[in-house]
């Protein structure tokens, strides 16, 4: 059996382990990648490219019903799912060659197609291959939580792996999950001409600001869809050619089609973690600040990191955390106090930083709420679009401590919060940033600027602008 003796070996070719690959390639590192299914991973397969393509497919369909408003009506539009299947898979295709074989080769990495196990501390296998390298990355990700609901395992249900596949349309889809992937994909198909369905345990968006969830449920619900939060699932069971789920309060609900977003788990059960002495949890591996396993030789990044947040952007993150490590033997470290989150819904629900709950649990009344609706942006005005508000989060001497956004566009707004919160800027910085006009932006800068108003407009400032006055 030949061995290879790497600087670098790098388990899974989703965004993570590539960017890791091709920076310690282009540094001058020898690189052996090694994965065991599609190049490019969940992201550009079955994970953020389908799946906002998708989203995009359906605001298309969506726009026919805001047309009224600005004098411009549309015939209801003819949705050909196949069609819009075809187009989704066109993206991924013309993204593909960025993430190929062919790419990571020119690059200088050897790329080994093949399932990766350890067989000691130092050395894996792949396929009729030894691998004993000086430093090995995990970066393995994450397949979707399937949970223990009675009966699941007796109907057809999708995932993200395999809705993206669909071609005809879905008359009826229930949507087990209520988190970002949830969501999402439950808008889309509902935008998509189906009637949708979302079921959770727990609150709907859980993690996010209460009452921006509250408005985008408003707003969700306003397009006909059926949102059960706090609704536990007893069993699943067929109904004809499609699914019944039946409630713990005893309600069934019957659907043409099964969705199951239930949340994700770590792809470490074929790594054969034990022989190298790596520590697991249920939730992943266990990593230190710097990304290291117990196996001070292995790192581990992304999804497969126990506690750890599944964004593509965190990966690509600790993929330069990992390089700085493994190549430089400099101590870098993760620190998500500057960590933006986007749900791709529609309005947009981005955030950074730390919510109320946790502000005031941390400061207790030492903080500053500070709010701008969107229904006073002339941007959002201008193109009829005002749901939502920039909520921000501040201690009472202006150290920023988070920021959420409902709005369209969102995602892009929520840059200028995560800035600041990483570079240490206080609420000034923002309140005095000029923004071009009209731009959604300005909203930020309103509910910044709100921090100053009492007391720029109290009666003292007024007594001292009257005093000022008598000075000519």
């Amino acid at each position: 059996m030949p061995t290879l003796r790497p600087d670098l070996c790098v388990i899974g070719a989703g965004a993570g382990g590539l960017a890791v690959a091709a920076g310690a390639a282009q540094m001058g590192a020898s690189v052996i990648l090694v994965e065991r299914a599609e190049m490019g991973g969940d992201c550009l397969n079955v994970g953020c490219v389908p799946s906002k393509s998708l989203i995009a497919a359906a605001a298309q369909a969506y726009q026919w019903r805001r047309g009224g408003e600005m004098g411009v009506t549309y015939a209801p539009p003819n949705i050909d799912m196949a069609a819009v299947g075809d187009s989704v898979a066109r993206v991924v295709a013309r993204l593909a060659p960025h993430d190929s074989v062919e790419r990571f080769e020119g690059l200088g990495v050897t790329v080994l197609r093949a399932a990766a196990r350890f067989v000691n501390p130092r050395t894996m296998r792949a396929g009729d291959v030894e691998i004993h390298a000086r430093r090995f990355v995990l970066a393995t990700g994450s397949s979707p939580l399937i949970p223990a609901i009675p009966g699941l395992d007796t109907v057809p249900y999708f995932t993200n792996e395999t809705i993206f596949a669909v071609r005809t349309n879905l008359p009826h889809l229930i949507v087990i999950g209520g988190g970002a992937v949830g969501i999402e994909l439950a808008q889309a198909y509902r935008r998509l001409g189906s009637e949708v369905t979302v079921l959770d345990e727990r609150p709907i968006l859980r993690r996010e600001e209460p009452d921006l969830v509250a408005m985008l449920t408003e707003r969700l619900r306003s397009e006909g869809m059926t949102l059960r939060p706090l609704s536990p699932i007893a069993a699943i069971e067929r109904d004809g050619d499609g699914v019944a789920v039946a409630l713990a309060n005893g309600e069934r609900i019957a659907g043409s089609h099964l969705l199951v977003a239930a949340g994700r788990q770590p792809n470490t059960a074929a790594l054969n973690l034990a022989a190298a002495g790596i520590a697991e949890t249920g939730q992943g591996i266990t990593v230190d600040a710097r990304l290291r396993t117990t196996n001070r030789r292995v790192f581990a990044i992304g999804d497969v990191v126990a506690g750890g947040p599944q964004f593509t952007h965190v990966a690509l993150y600790h993929a330069g955390i990992v390089i700085r490590n493994a190549l430089f033997r400099l101590p870098a470290r993760v620190d998500y106090r500057a960590l933006p989150a986007v749900t791709y819904s529609d309005p947009e629900l981005a955030a950074v930083g730390i919510r109320e709950a946790a502000a005031r649990e941390a400061y207790g009344n030492d903080i500053r709420v500070l709010h701008w609706n969107f229904a006073e942006n002339d941007r959002a005005q201008t193109e009829r679009e005002t749901a939502g508000m920039v909520k921000a989060i501040a201690t009472a001497k202006g150290r920023i401590l988070g920021a959420s956004i409902l709005g369209a566009g969102a995602g892009e707004q929520i840059t200028t919060w995560a800035l600041a919160i990483a570079r240490g800027l206080k609420i000034g910085a923002i309140a005095n940033l000029v923004m071009p006009y009209p731009t959604r932006g300005e909203a930020g800068k309103r509910a910044a600027g709100s921090f100053y108003t009492p007391t720029l407009f109290s009666p003292r400032t007024r007594r001292l602008v009257r005093l000022l006055a008598r000075f000519g």
